[in-house]
């Protein structure tokens, strides 16, 4: 296997950490600079999760290119079960009923029933549609936003597809792969290394940037290189 590092900033919670416990930080992302690496999103909230700490008692699953525009939507603790702030109703791209990505809210105690994300989706996209399978084989009931008369102008999206063509490819076996149900992996069985901690205040909250290694077992998930 060979390692892979990737970026992307992630509101996390806590979680038991498998690859060594670390400092509590309300949240974490990591950087790329590797060039044969490609994008992970579930292996790196994983990663968030479980390197969070004890402090703080959920998860925001938050696409960083996803920006909210009204003020009442709601981040507060998701008691009840999942909740998707971005649902498909105010999401200006993606609008089919079972879409759970851009941004969800879960307890920790209901991340964990999931078994966190699974670690097989390497480059952009299905891994929030594995993740609603998860939440449903979990029997966990999800909600969403009421009330929010700004439809589609909710938020303001900066996906740029021309961006990093590489995590839009799929490669060897993926295209088959990615409607799979990963029933093994997740939380359980991320693997990674972390490279550096630097702490920093965003707004006057306190922030830890965490320069992660994620381990690319080509053998289990052959696209998850392009070397």
């Amino acid at each position: 296997s060979s390692w892979s590092e990737n970026w992307q900033p992630q509101p996390v919670r806590p979680g038991a950490a498998s690859g060594g416990r670390g400092d509590d930080v309300p949240g974490a992302r990591t950087s790329l600079s590797w060039p044969l690496g490609r994008f992970n999103r579930a292996s790196l909230i994983n990663v968030g999760f479980l390197e969070s700490g004890n402090d703080t008692d959920y998860v925001a699953m938050h696409d960083v290119d996803l920006l909210p525009l009204n003020e009442q939507l709601d981040y507060g603790f998701p008691e009840a079960g999942p909740f998707h702030v971005a649902s498909p109703e105010l999401h200006p791209l993606y609008h089919y009923k079972t879409y759970v990505g851009g941004i969800l809210l879960l307890t920790k105690q209901h991340y964990e029933m999931c078994n966190g994300m699974s670690n097989r989706f390497w480059g952009w996209g299905r891994e929030d549609d594995e993740f609603y399978r998860r939440i449903k084989g979990a029997g966990l009931q999800l909600f969403r936003p009421s009330g929010i008369t700004t439809g589609y102008k909710t938020f303001h999206h900066l996906q740029d597809p021309a961006w990093r063509k590489r995590d839009q490819k799929r490669i060897a076996a993926q295209k088959q792969e990615q409607f799979k149900v990963d029933r093994d992996g997740g939380l359980n069985n991320v693997r990674y290394r972390i490279e550096s901690r630097t702490a920093l205040s965003v707004g006057g909250a306190p922030c830890t940037v965490l320069n992660i290694l994620l381990d690319c077992d080509t053998s289990q998930t052959p696209w998850c290189t392009f070397g």
